[in-house]
């Protein structure tokens, strides 16, 4: 019994001491800030189809279903500077934050992405 509950014991520390990497979010309008601030990175991570819809003037384009597209933002940005992805709504988006900050990138992920972009600034 004592080898059982010291491996539950043991279990739930492993589990609680994970490391758990914050998602950084910034909304629309802090975006058009920061562009009209700076030359920063930003990747709209659309397919090809979605972006003759409409994009950001100053975006990149990394399709998030590319099978390289680990490979292409390593290859295509400063890895020193914040990195900003945005796709139609903010899910695909928001998978491809989770990856480069595995990779040890400083990435910020656009909440409502292009769709509210549009809505924001199409008035």
């Amino acid at each position: 019994m004592k080898p059982l509950i010291f491996l539950i014991s043991a279990s739930f520390l492993f589990i609680n001491c994970t490391e758990v990497q914050e998602v950084n979010t910034i909304t629309t309008l802090e975006l058009k800030e920061l562009l009209f601030k700076d030359k920063i990175q930003l990747i709209d991570v659309r397919t090809q189809r979605e972006i003759k819809q409409g994009s950001i003037e100053t975006a990149l384009f990394i399709d998030f279903f590319d099978k390289e597209f680990l490979i292409k933002v390593s290859r295509t940005v400063n890895k020193r500077r914040p990195v900003y992805l945005y796709c139609r709504s903010g899910n695909r988006s928001g998978k491809a934050t989770n990856i480069l900050l595995e990779k040890g990138f400083e990435v910020y992920n656009v909440i409502g992405g292009y769709t509210k972009w549009q809505k924001e600034n199409n008035k």
